[in-house]
């Protein structure tokens, strides 16, 4: 991996830290080919259950892709196809959280939208800026602007480009909680570790159901919804959490 991403393990959880500072965290293709190897290590793991996205420094979460590395793509279409950070993201099996401190800027902002659960410092700003350079988002922004925020904020963003605070953010939904700057890694950590407590396939699963009551016809969803729970329910996790409830003590899972 390059150094610009910083993977690390703490027991169940995982931390993808994008760690370029310097440059707001701004994403290089080498950093999308170390989070997409991140993406694997945390998919093949039977130890991690809950993963935490974060940048480095108390500036930026992310920035986006560094705009002065897109002229070395020698065609649109190569760019069209290029490996993508935000996809890596969502094919994360794993619950995700975003910690977002600072800007959340285009592909920044795809990126935390990609993740589950997004909580932000008080510093957080929030935008889509694509539109002041000549293009829009190519990372899922208007799909999951509208489902986070509304058509009509999502419009707002896309159309002027203009930055939104974390304040703002908060109360359109697009984020859980809004903490201080201080405070945003140790809340993060603590949604994780709580995640990371339960039935890991179930948490799975839950997070399989969200994307499908999203993309899915309201009855279809509930077809499915049931077809999971099923599939949970043949576990032994759920064994073990139907005996610790009757035993009347905390249930010890192991994703099996």
């Amino acid at each position: 991996m390059t150094d610009d991403i910083v993977f690390t393990v703490d027991g169940h959880v995982a931390t993808i830290t994008l760690n370029r500072p310097q440059k707001l965290n701004a994403v290089t293709p080498e950093m999308s080919d170390a989070i997409v190897e991140a993406v694997e290590t945390v998919n093949a793991s039977d130890t991690i259950r809950c993963v935490i996205v974060t940048g480095a420094g108390d500036r930026a979460f992310c920035a986006g892709s560094d705009i002065k590395e897109l002229d070395g793509y020698e065609t649109p279409w190569q760019f069209r196809n290029r490996p993508d950070y935000c996809d890596a993201m969502r094919r994360l099996l794993k619950p995700t959280i975003a910690a977002v401190n600072g800007y959340a800027f285009g592909g920044g902002l795809e990126t935390a939208m990609s993740c589950d659960i997004r909580i932000a410092s008080e510093n957080a700003q929030f935008a889509a800026p694509e539109i002041k350079l000549g293009w829009i988002g190519g990372g899922g922004m208007a799909t999951f602007l509208a489902h986070s925020i509304g058509a009509s904020n999502a419009a707002l963003m896309l159309m002027t480009g203009d930055a939104v605070s974390a304040e703002k953010a908060l109360a359109w939904g697009l984020v859980s909680e809004v903490v201080s700057q201080a405070e945003l890694t140790a809340r993060a950590r603590g949604i994780a570790e709580t995640i990371a407590s339960r039935a890991p396939i179930a948490a799975e699963t839950a997070k399989l159901n969200l994307r499908a009551a999203h993309a899915m016809p309201q009855e279809k969803a509930i077809e499915y919804e049931r077809d999971l729970q099923t599939i949970c329910f043949a576990t032994a996790d759920a064994l073990e959490g139907r005996a610790a409830f009757k035993e009347k003590r905390a249930p010890v899972f192991h994703r099996r």
